[in-house]
């Protein structure tokens, strides 16, 4: 009996090697142990898959530095070329220094998103989100963020509508839950048909409140629904000046949403996108 349990401690012993090792190979032990064996073949096929996520997310991320260091380049040397221009060209006609003048000041407005989301890819991976929760008028938010959004809608010819409940108070980090909304909004915006306006409408139910974020745009494929909260997935994958961002806005926001005790998710058809915040009330 005893020889038994010493033969098969030592098929267990050497095929757990099999849990850290590159190999495909499955795990084999005598069939007397077949749950022991199920289990660690489940384990080692999760820990290949962590392994795997985590290739992933060094390589999207190491491809977003890239992104944005060629990104930062290209408004830098823009702003030069004008601002050299009106360095050496003493009698510069004024209406050609004030076209020269507001380029370079659009530049810089560029370069300075660029590397707030260079400082915002290193912050999400060093630092916990700790929250400050504190009783929040959930409408007069809504409101002061779509207020912040004016002169891009102004520019735009849009809309945001505000519906539904008012005078709602949830218990939230205002600053956090503020910057899932400003996420949200700007996502809408962005991906919006250009005639068309946005919608945000809030519901109370079951002691929770529900926050859609309603936009109509071109449909997004549910295999880019399934990866659109992940860490640096972008949605538009040429990062052109209109949508692209580091693909961290809504992985961020997933992550606060979820820290509060809510949900998010997506869906989108031909007519409309939908982004939809679930949070409990006090």
């Amino acid at each position: 009996m005893l020889k038994k349990i010493d033969f098969y401690i030592t098929c267990t012993v050497l095929q757990i090697d099999h849990l850290f090792n590159k190999e495909k190979t499955s795990i084999e032990l005598p069939k007397e142990l077949a749950d022991l064996e199920n289990k660690l073949n489940y384990l080692k096929m999760r820990n290949e898959k962590n392994e795997r996520l985590a290739k992933e997310s060094i390589e999207k991320k190491d491809e977003l530095i890239i992104y944005l260091a060629h990104d930062i380049k290209t408004p830098l040397t823009s702003m030069i070329g004008y601002l050299s221009l009106l360095e050496e060209i003493e009698d510069m006609p004024k209406r050609k220094q004030r076209k020269y003048i507001k380029i370079a000041l659009e530049k810089s407005y560029k370069l300075e998103e660029l590397v707030n989301e260079l400082f915002e890819t290193a912050r999400f991976n060093s630092e916990k989100i700790i929250l400050e929760k504190e009783d929040v008028n959930l409408s007069l938010m809504l409101e002061q963020i779509i207020d912040d959004f004016y002169p891009t809608l102004k520019e735009l010819n849009k809309e945001i509508h505000l519906e539904g409940k008012k005078n709602l108070s949830i218990f939230v980090d205002p600053l956090k839950m503020a910057r899932v909304f400003n996420n949200l909004i700007k996502n809408a915006i962005n991906y919006s048909n250009k005639t068309k306006d946005i919608w945000i409408e809030v519901k109370e139910e079951n002691k929770q409140v529900t926050i859609k974020i309603i936009n109509q745009g071109s449909e997004i494929p549910q295999e880019k629904l399934d990866r659109i909260f992940e860490k640096f997935y972008r949605l538009d994958a040429s990062r052109n000046s209109k949508t692209g961002g580091s693909g961290l806005g809504l992985a961020i926001a997933k992550e606060i949403v979820l820290l509060h005790g809510g949900t998010i998710k997506a869906k989108s058809n031909k007519q409309e996108t939908i982004f939809e915040v679930t949070l409990p009330l006090n």
